[in-house]
């Protein structure tokens, strides 16, 4: 994530550092509401602008939001592809409403991913075991089928205490291995 592009384009004259300003809001007691779906888009702009001190209008505040995500998530259309030819592929994710539309409308690689849970779809957020029993339903495995993978190790176990396998990713490389190891074929 760019989270310095998004407080430097939401806040330029905030008196924290993009890093700080970010941590803020995400510490914010609203932050659950709105990663969870309970609070709504222009909600969260009013709210944000507020606290912020920015006047943006609401097609602004979207633009700076969305600018977290970055240009170039990190990503191997031919790996996944590969996956998805043989593996039914799931998207699990702690994020909101702006977001979500913003991925879906700018990554190629979310097509590979026919089963997508947000936590502001579920209301639920990781590590919740809602968010994860849903994501397995919309995926349609048990969790015994099921690989997570995610980058905060406490989410992966998290995965693990409801019975599905889990890798803490690290590198692409560290992934096909641990992959291979739990007997995927990624050839």
């Amino acid at each position: 994530m760019d989270v310095a592009s998004a407080m430097e384009r939401l806040a330029p004259s905030f008196s924290l550092s993009p890093k700080e300003a970010w941590a803020s809001l995400e510490k914010d007691p609203r932050w659950p509401d709105w990663q969870e779906g309970r609070m709504s888009a222009r909600d969260w702009h009013l709210h944000v602008s507020k606290r912020l001190g920015t006047s943006q209008t609401f097609e602004e505040f979207t633009a700076a939001w969305n600018a977290a995500l970055g240009p170039h998530p990190i990503q191997d259309n031919a790996f996944l592809e590969k996956l998805a030819k043989r593996y039914r592929l799931g998207l699990l994710s702690n994020t909101d409403p702006l977001h979500v539309a913003h991925m879906e409308a700018s990554y190629e690689f979310f097509r590979y991913f026919p089963a997508r849970t947000y936590s502001c779809r579920v209301g639920a957020s990781k590590p919740d075991p809602l968010i994860y029993r849903e994501a397995l339903r919309a995926s349609k495995v048990g969790a015994e089928e099921a690989i997570y993978i995610d980058d905060i190790p406490a989410y992966v176990e998290a995965a693990r205490r409801l019975g599905m396998s889990g890798i803490a990713f690290e590198s692409p490389g560290q992934l096909a291995v641990e992959l291979q190891g739990h007997g995927v074929e990624l050839d």
